[in-house]
């Protein structure tokens, strides 16, 4: 009992400064620091077990990263961290942490976080944003580059194609409504053309 006696002694004043942080910091409102203290601590222990993982395995890290590479992941991670945060088929991931408020541009849904503090809230905003979900995704891409770059390069490819075709989808939308149909010339109050 000593000991718990002692951790509580200890931790007494930095619990009572966690606090007090906090309620400066969310003046009032229902913000998840401490979930979102938990989430960077989850986030922090996953990269040492890779670290880990990567070290035991005898896998050398690359001296560089070419280019091509890492152009590559860069945009496979964009459009993954886009597809788990706001397609409407990766909706059944977000959906215990949000609500469904409606269509949000294209083939994109907008969702709000459902409960507000604590671990939910934390998970809710990190599910629905795609900055946010890039961290953890790109993440995930370099240390499947370091382990297994082959496939990983695979999976990038993949995803860096259907970014690419979103961009061609996006391009011919503009087209089919008139992108290219030169603009009437405008008219000032004199009824002169500008």
């Amino acid at each position: 009992m000593a000991i718990a006696d002692e951790v509580q002694r200890v931790g007494a004043p930095l619990f009572r400064w966690a606090r007090t942080q906090k309620r400066e910091y969310t003046n009032g409102e229902a913000r998840p620091l401490g979930s979102d203290l938990g989430a960077m601590g989850v986030y922090s222990s996953l990269v040492a077990a890779g670290a880990v993982a990567v070290r035991a395995s005898g896998r050398q890290l690359p001296e560089r990263i070419p280019f091509g590479d890492a152009a590559l992941l860069t945009i496979a991670t964009f459009r993954l961290a886009r597809r788990l945060a706001k397609d409407p088929v990766t909706a059944p991931l977000r959906a215990p942490f949000t609500s469904f408020q409606g269509p949000s541009g294209h083939a994109e849904v907008a969702e709000e976080v459902r409960e507000h503090g604590g671990v939910k809230h934390a998970v809710g905003e990190l599910l629905t944003c795609p900055f946010c979900l890039a961290q953890w995704v790109g993440t995930a891409f370099v240390f499947g580059y370091v382990s297994a770059p082959r496939a990983t390069r695979l999976a990038a490819l993949t995803m860096t194609t259907v970014a690419g075709s979103d961009v061609l989808q996006f391009v011919y939308d503009a087209i089919q409504n008139g992108a290219l149909v030169p603009a009437e010339p405008a008219e000032d109050e004199a009824g002169v053309q500008t």
